[in-house]
């Protein structure tokens, strides 16, 4: 409450920043139980994440991990692409049911 007075000016600017900062959340949970879902149902580990030790993924460290991806926007009839990704970048694209050849 004591950011009102400094950067919002009314009740209703105030609503809409919690209301944004809940949703960012949101997504930031759903990423890191997607991950972990997949982890658990498949036979593969998210190594890597954590200084090169094996680690419970959390939605930081694949933040992080994410943060350095390109996307190259498509123009016409080219679709977007990510060029050179790391290998920890397409394993975690990859639990997350994203398939980075196909960005439609």
């Amino acid at each position: 409450m004591a950011v009102t007075h400094l950067y919002l000016q009314n009740n209703r600017r105030f609503n809409a920043l919690i209301t944004v900062i809940c949703l960012a959340l949101l997504i930031f949970c759903l990423i890191e139980r997607q991950v972990r879902r997949a982890l658990a149902t498949r036979a593969t580990a998210a190594d890597g994440l954590y200084a090169d030790r094996p680690a419970i993924p959390t939605g930081k460290l694949i933040l992080d991990a994410l943060a350095g991806i390109r996307l190259i926007p498509g123009s016409g009839q080219s679709p977007p692409t990510i060029p050179q990704p790391t290998d920890l970048q397409l394993r975690l694209l990859d639990l997350l049911d994203i398939d980075p050849r196909d960005l439609r």
